[in-house]
């Protein structure tokens, strides 16, 4: 195989010192316009590619970052790598894409920078992790985090406002009659996560609605996945009396749920209400479509890249941000759209 062009063959085809064709590369302003379309002419004639790894070490970079979440195949998680992929190519980096499965270890690993040169920063999606491990994560290292499983000032943190989200999907349900809501994947103890945070905005709107709090409607769930919902429906189903309102805290859930209420032979929304979380595509195909809280993931993806590249950029010693993405509740089949 024929070696690569170097910058001293397009030199040499070009009559030009190794320097000047440099200059022509990087856009500098004193080179003469005859020299400039020589140096391309030699650049096209011999195919001549640009080491854009070895420009970005020599200025202490990878031009890479890393994005790691819990699981790919949670479909929020797959397409906000979507766009996070599309806002890292838009400033010219690669995204490396890290499934920590929600385990600790892995997930500090991905916060450490998998203790090697290979990564620029990180954008990190915990589940596991505890405060000290955010305590004593070297700084040096850019992170921006997502979700709520982190010390408020740990990091740059971006996500929507969980508890006004909950608040406003159950305030839907409460305007269409609904009174026994149950919330799949809700949690009233343990670690202040975005299932604690939806459910406190879950009990807020019942709060407000003067609408009794029935601590046995929230339902915990074991994950998050299709047939977590459907067989924690399905037991409270078993058990009675049935709810007439499901507040499933992700679209996964939701879509479960879904079948769970049809293999008892129920429907929504003629029987009872289903709203899911996450906006997911598979969640406007199915059978009725689903109403869910929709969070702006383009925006989440834009405003996690900008601070990571500002972080970069900065080498910045800041305290940390903050950053709340806008959401909206889509209404869809499943409660009466």
């Amino acid at each position: 195989m024929a070696a690569r062009p170097s910058i001293k063959d397009v030199a040499e085809y070009a009559g030009v010192s190794p320097k000047t064709v440099s200059n022509v590369i990087n856009d500098f302003e004193h080179v003469s316009e005859k020299t400039r379309a020589a140096v391309r002419e030699a650049i096209e004639a011999l195919g001549y590619r640009v080491n854009i790894a070895g420009r970005q070490l020599r200025r202490g970079r990878t031009g890479m970052i890393t994005l790691a979440v819990p699981e790919l195949d949670v479909a929020y998680f797959a397409e906000l790598a979507k766009h996070v992929m599309a806002a890292a190519d838009g400033r010219g980096l690669t995204v490396l894409i890290h499934q920590t499965g929600g385990v600790r270890d892995r997930e500090l690993a991905a916060l450490h920078g998998f203790d090697a040169q290979f990564t620029d920063g990180v954008i990190l999606s915990p589940l596991a992790l505890l405060p000290r491990d955010f305590a004593t994560r070297d700084t040096r290292l850019p992170v921006v985090l997502l979700g709520e499983s982190c010390p408020a000032g740990s990091a740059d943190h971006v996500g929507i406002d969980n508890v006004a989200a909950a608040r406003e999907a159950t305030e839907h349900l409460l305007a269409r009659g609904r009174r026994r809501i149950a919330v799949v994947g809700g949690a009233l103890r343990g670690r202040l996560g975005t299932d604690r945070l939806r459910t406190q905005g879950y009990q807020e709107a019942l709060r407000a609605a003067r609408v009794p709090f029935e601590p046995e409607l929230v339902v915990p769930v074991g994950a998050f996945h299709w047939q977590d919902g459907a067989r924690a429906v399905g037991a409270v189903l078993e058990r009675g009396p049935a709810p007439d309102a499901l507040l499933c805290l992700n679209d996964h859930l939701a879509l479960g749920a879904l079948r769970a209420l049809h293999e008892a032979g129920l429907r929504a929304p003629d029987d009872l209400d289903v709203v899911g979380f996450d906006d997911i595509e598979a969640g406007r195909f199915s059978v009725p479509s689903l109403t869910t809280v929709a969070p702006d993931k383009a925006a989440i993806a834009d405003a996690a890249v900008s601070l990571l590249v500002d972080r970069i950029d900065r080498a910045s010693a800041e305290d940390a941000s903050g950053h709340i993405v806008a959401h909206r509740l889509v209404v869809r089949e499943s409660s009466g759209g």
